[in-house]
């Protein structure tokens, strides 16, 4: 009996060690906007967002880098764009960009009516993943276009992105889309 007990408290000291380095982890991580110098970084995890997702090279435009920066100075000139970071110990391991969604017609509805934002390449590096990371800078993303004024924000999720967008209250909404 001694021999099962002191089983079971060298587990219970584990579980707790494990959610202590949990904690220890969690309280490492600093969320904060992202400067002009860091957009390589950015269009980097936007690049490996869509690899992570199954997109092959041969399927990226080899100037993948180049358009992602002119949107972004695009985004930002015109579009109230900000971009979020994550670090753990001054180290980048996530990142997620949003602006204002400038639509696929004619916009001829009242802002107070419709603005809508888009939150767009969520990305956490493999290894920092399940931490609570992406739903953090997603988090800030929203904050950052409710002060701009949106009243509705728009996203498009990976199947392993979905839960953590739904957790922050997002729905799936009657957008539908037919493959060609």
């Amino acid at each position: 009996m001694a021999l099962v007990k002191d089983h079971f408290e060298n587990y219970a000291s584990i579980g707790w060690i494990k959610k202590a380095l949990k904690m220890l982890i969690k309280q490492q991580i600093t969320i904060r906007e992202a400067t002009p110098q860091e957009d390589s970084l950015i269009a980097e995890h936007f690049y490996q967002m869509w690899r992570d997702i199954g997109a092959f090279d041969d399927d990226i435009n080899p100037n993948w880098l180049e358009i992602t920066l002119q949107f972004i100075e695009q985004a930002r000139r015109d579009l109230f764009y900000k971009a979020f970071v994550a670090e753990i110990d001054s180290v980048v391991v996530g990142s997620a960009s949003c602006q204002l969604y400038v639509g696929l017609y004619p916009d001829v509805l009242m802002p107070q009516y419709r603005k809508y934002g888009y939150i767009w390449g969520v990305y956490v590096e493999p290894s920092y993943r399940r931490q609570g990371i992406a739903k953090q800078l997603t988090s800030m993303a929203v904050n950052h276009l409710k002060a701009v004024g949106c009243t509705r924000v728009h996203l498009n999720a990976s199947p392993l992105g979905k839960p953590v967008y739904e957790s922050l209250g997002f729905s799936s909404g009657n957008a539908m889309q037919l493959d060609l």
